[in-house]
């Protein structure tokens, strides 16, 4: 397994990066500002975003592993190595995603816990309506964890 940071050529993890954030519009607001970090392991498994936000805090934008590879860890590994990796450079990490039990669980799992709820986000800032598993996704539910 190989995990390595991207700077140049981001778009073409495009593909991967709409299924955890389905407007590219979207993704173009922080990809270019962001660190980018894909996890092989033979090939492409997991990418993620990263972006600075203040002197302690950066946020995790994107994170997504392709479906067939979901629940072989590969997301928490990812994880792992970028924790260890901001860990010194700032004190706190935060991920923002839709308000969906599972979603929820892999973070928590990962040492995140809620932090607070930005309401109708996904109604505000997307062009279309945003759904997961049948569920429409209205509030945005932060995480953070500290690093």
């Amino acid at each position: 397994m190989e995990i390595k940071n991207i700077f140049e050529n981001k778009k073409q993890f495009m593909d991967l990066l709409l299924l955890a954030d389905e407007q590219e519009s979207m993704i173009d607001t922080y990809l270019e500002r962001g660190e980018l970090f894909a996890l092989y392991d033979s090939d492409l498994k997991s990418v993620c975003v990263v972006t600075w936000e203040s002197d302690d805090v950066c946020e995790l934008k994107n994170i997504a592993t392709y479906e067939k590879w979901h629940g072989k860890g590969y997301g928490s590994k990812l994880l792992s190595h970028i924790f260890s990796n901001y860990k010194g450079k700032y004190e706190t990490m935060l991920v923002g995603t839709g308000d969906i039990p599972w979603i929820l669980r892999f973070y928590e799992k990962n040492g995140f816990r809620v932090s607070h709820r930005v309401k109708d986000f996904f109604i505000d800032n997307y062009d279309h309506p945003m759904f997961d598993n049948g569920i429409q996704l209205v509030d945005m539910v932060y995480l953070s964890k500290a690093l």
